[in-house]
């Protein structure tokens, strides 16, 4: 197992694990540990650039978008 120390933990946000820690019937160490399993503890997000771009507009679920032709530009082989 691994050892973290932290420094210069804000003395209100020690005030807060403390007491957080206590209203679950845990150590602060362990409520650390709890809360880091639970934001970190999952499966590791895909963050490349096509599926972030596809996270982005997943939301329109297949909704058609109308997009004009573009016309201000001469195509390079009509140059």
């Amino acid at each position: 197992m691994a050892t973290l120390t932290i420094r210069d933990l804000d003395p209100q946000l020690k005030s807060k694990l403390r007491i957080r820690a206590a209203q679950h019937g845990r150590s602060m160490e362990a409520e650390v540990r709890a809360i880091l399993a639970t934001e970190l503890g999952g499966p590791i997000p895909d963050t490349n650039l096509g599926s972030r771009i596809r996270l982005r507009f997943a939301k329109l679920h297949g909704v058609d978008l109308d997009i004009p032709a573009r016309t201000d530009r001469p195509r390079a082989a009509e140059v």
